[in-house]
């Protein structure tokens, strides 16, 4: 049996780290001068994250038809798959609504 990452203590784990990178508080409690780019990379960051744990489940797919993985292995790559497609659509969701609210904003 290969090593389990995706457990949900270590999701909460990046999530904590990624919240961590995304808003360092400065002087004054202020986000730094760089917080569009430190935005930036993390969205970059989630995305590339987001696309090896698609590979990853693709690999073991395919190991397993192959009959060189364990069931347990593909059932929890399938199970980080779908949790990160999950992840994914909730994201892209909430930036359409906070465009929407910008848009429907007076002038």
């Amino acid at each position: 049996m290969s090593n389990i990452t995706g457990t949900p203590i270590s999701a909460a784990t990046a999530y904590a780290q990624a919240a961590k990178r995304a808003v360092e508080p400065g002087a004054g409690g202020e986000a730094p001068a760089s917080a569009s780019a430190n935005f930036a990379d993390l969205i970059k960051d989630s995305i590339g994250e987001a696309i090896e744990t698609a590979k990853t489940s693709e690999t073991t797919s395919l190991k397993s038809l192959g009959g060189k993985a364990d069931v347990v292995d593909l059932v929890t790559a399938m199970n980080e798959a779908e949790m990160t497609l999950q992840t994914v659509v909730a994201v892209r969701d909430k930036v359409v609504q906070a465009y929407q609210e910008i848009m429907r904003m007076p002038i």
